[in-house]
């Protein structure tokens, strides 16, 4: 299978509307990345959750980087018709473009193995391994988490996806129930019950975020003790541990929520904040848990506590 791929060059406030313009067109995929190839730093943006399963994006599940220029490209089917909406949605989007769109076709390729080429088994912790399927670790003591891309990114790669995955590596995980709140690829569901969980609960809006989660627990043979939920659906519950690894905005709105979710005495995991974000998370937290000092890697950091009793 081949597809006409439409290439453009945009300022990032303008990229939102490109997008939407793309699918209205008839793209069957959508993907932004760094139109400076690196040049300029990237600019998070943090405001809101970002579930749009058209968009490959790494870092992290629901983490949106908007650089000040993105390069934007479109995937038509390889048919006349396909070929029609390229060429229309390029003379279109012309004039809102810092470039001459590009055209041409792409030949299929088995893009998720040539991804995983540059992957190698990766450590958090003491014993948690991620491994890209193929690969092996030759350790006695490894918990090992074997992971493809798939449907959803989420490889522990991204220093918020790590940190969560420390952060397990030392809970007391045996016997408990976790609830992973924007499980995106899973990760981090699948390292609690690889860990010792007797249950996970995966949380996310996005249903191939859900779809990519079953496939990776099943392939991790502990999809038996996984289930899977969109946050309107999710049962009233408690859990011993909760772990979101979403962004700062969503995780102050959703401070209240998250904290019934956690049982009196129970353990949470905040990441998806940039540090100088962690004294805005922190106070929407305090009056529900006993907070440890934030754990930093690069310009991230993720903040644990326990749920404190009720007064």
């Amino acid at each position: 299978m081949a597809w006409i791929e439409l290439e453009l060059l945009a300022d990032r406030d303008a990229a939102p509307l490109i997008e939407a313009a793309l699918e209205n067109a008839g793209a069957l995929a959508v993907t932004l990345d760094d139109g400076n190839d690196g040049l300029v730093d990237p600019v998070v943006n943090s405001a809101e959750p970002s579930w749009n399963p058209h968009q490959v994006l790494e870092p992290a599940p629901g983490e949106t980087p908007l650089w000040r220029q993105l390069r934007i490209t479109a995937l038509f089917d390889d048919s006349p018709a396909g070929s029609m909406q390229a060429e229309a949605a390029s003379q279109r989007l012309a004039a809102q473009c810092l470039a001459p769109p590009s055209l041409h076709r792409l030949e299929d390729q088995p893009w998720e193995r040539i991804w995983l080429e540059g992957l190698k088994p990766q450590r958090f912790g003491e014993r948690l391994w991620v491994c890209p399927r193929g690969q092996t670790v030759d350790r006695a003591d490894a918990v090992v988490i074997d992971l493809d891309p798939g449907l959803a990114f989420g490889t522990g790669h991204h220093a918020t996806t790590a940190l969560c995955l420390e952060w397990l590596d030392r809970a007391p995980l045996a016997g408990s129930t976790l609830i992973d709140f924007g499980c995106g690829s899973g990760i981090l569901a699948i390292a609690a019950l690889k860990l010792g969980a007797a249950r996970a609960i995966a949380v996310d809006h996005d249903p191939q975020a859900l779809e990519a989660t079953l496939e990776n627990a099943q392939i991790n043979a502990v999809g038996e003790r996984l289930c899977v939920y969109e946050p309107e659906q999710l049962p009233r519950q408690v859990a011993d541990l909760l772990v979101a690894n979403i962004l700062a905005g969503p995780l102050v709105a959703l401070a209240p929520s998250l904290s019934q979710l956690t049982k009196q005495g129970g353990l949470i995991a905040l990441s998806g904040i940039l540090k100088h974000q962690a004294e805005m998370v922190s106070n929407a937290y305090r009056a529900s848990f006993a907070l440890e000092p934030p754990l930093e890697r690069d310009d991230w950091v993720l903040i644990a506590g326990q749920r404190q009793p009720v007064a």
